[in-house]
């Protein structure tokens, strides 16, 4: 059973290798969501994790892949003990076994859903996610895009506010609050993010009382980055 559950970004940027001249500058998002996949390691090595990509898609702890695709040839394994084929694989599959490892973490079950789920579909995995065999789950997923340190012609007045709530509910550990985001407001400000809070949401709501922490939330280059920890009481 899940008890313990971390929400951190998926930029490549928490990957120091792949942004050399930046490094000094995500240092604060990067810190705070080692921090919070340090404390997801202590409560259990073995993790199941939620990410956003083109679909529905379970990425198995024996897989490898590579950061090649992002400019930097940084391999990762999804387990201290993965010996498969290198393959290729979505951003937030490679970010969860990079964190894996710097986490001490021995492995990490990938669950993709896509990125227009609805919140039903999203509730639906969060319900199936509370009985997991992992006690521990890492949810990956970026804010809007469309802040005011965007590029020029690119912000959206409603950014702020929009992840403020967020910021908020990670804080109150508020299932319903996630819950009540609009799944077309959050594409129109390019909030990735919102299916994988959603199912965690859906998980949260399904089993008992949480209570959760607020370690960083910013946008520092123009895209909200919430991390939080939620623990079951």
């Amino acid at each position: 059973m899940i008890t313990c559950a971390v929400v951190v970004p998926s930029p490549p940027l928490l990957v120091p290798a792949l942004v050399p001249g930046a490094v000094e500058r995500s240092a604060a998002v990067r810190d705070a969501t080692l921090t919070a996949v340090r404390a997801l390691a202590q409560v259990n090595r073995h993790w199941v994790a939620v990410g956003v990509a083109s679909g529905r898609h379970t990425v198995h702890p024996s897989t490898r892949g590579s950061f090649r695709g992002f400019g930097v040839d940084v391999p990762v394994a999804l387990s201290g003990t993965a010996d498969g084929a290198e393959t290729t694989l979505p951003l937030p599959a490679l970010l969860a076994g990079w964190l894996r490892d710097q986490a001490g973490a021995e492995s990490v079950r990938v669950e993709l859903v896509s990125a227009h789920a609805d919140v039903a579909d999203c509730v639906a995995l969060g319900e199936r996610l509370a009985g997991a065999d992992e006690a521990a789950l890492l949810v990956l997923g970026d804010g809007s895009t469309r802040h005011p340190t965007a590029p020029p012609g690119w912000p959206d007045p409603r950014a702020e506010a929009f992840d403020t709530t967020v910021g908020a509910a990670l804080a109150e550990a508020d299932a319903e609050a996630l819950l009540a985001i609009d799944p077309a407001l959050a594409a129109d400000l390019q909030a990735e993010g919102r299916p994988a809070w959603q199912v965690l949401a859906g998980l949260a709501r399904s089993s008992g009382d949480w209570g959760g922490e607020l370690l960083y939330s910013d946008a520092p280059f123009g895209v909200a980055y919430h991390v939080a920890t939620w623990d079951r009481r």
